[in-house]
């Protein structure tokens, strides 16, 4: 009898830790377009000029707090962006790609590409100054080509540009 009890306690235990880990992958989600819209800016600040987005290329994520990732393409026509930046990213929340963390604040990417892959920068948007670099790879598992998306963690957690992807996290404090 007690044999029983103890596995019906692990298996008890197990699920609920399941369960949890389920819900807390589910905090975040797809943004709508109405959550997109309080967050993209017709034109983005980009060092030192307002570059327009295009609005139909954003994509991004919200968490049950209402907290938002999201990310536009920049109409870089007339600039000299020269790989330095070509998309505008915020973030709301703390995310991590590569080794590093980012504060919530405004980001530019930008990148150069190899036969294979991309090698991508993330920027500051006020200084221009690289926060972080990593490269991206050609995904497989991509079978819809957008110019820019973002993945809910819990499923591939990657930002997609064009064919190839880098993947990010979201740091548990957030969740």
């Amino acid at each position: 009898m007690n044999s029983n009890m103890t596995l019906f306690r692990r298996h008890a235990t197990v699920t609920l830790l399941l369960a949890a880990s389920a819900a807390q992958a589910a905090t975040e989600q797809q943004a709508t377009e109405t959550e997109l819209k309080t967050v993209i800016p017709a034109r983005a600040p980009v060092i030192a000029e307002r570059i327009e987005t295009e609005f139909r290329t954003a994509s991004g994520i919200a968490d049950s707090k209402g907290h938002i990732v999201a990310g536009v393409l920049l109409i870089t026509a007339g600039y000299s962006a020269n790989g330095k930046y070509s998309y505008f990213l915020l973030t709301q929340v703390p995310m991590k790609i590569a080794d590093k963390t980012l504060a919530p604040g405004n980001y530019l990417i930008g990148w150069t590409r190899s036969d294979t892959e991309l090698f991508v920068t993330l920027s500051d948007a006020a200084t221009g100054n690289p926060a972080v670099e990593v490269t991206a790879t050609r995904n497989p598992d991509i079978h819809r080509v957008e110019s820019f998306h973002i993945a809910p963690p819990g499923g591939m957690s990657v930002i997609q540009l064009g064919r190839f992807t880098f993947p990010y996290s979201l740091p548990e404090a957030t969740h």
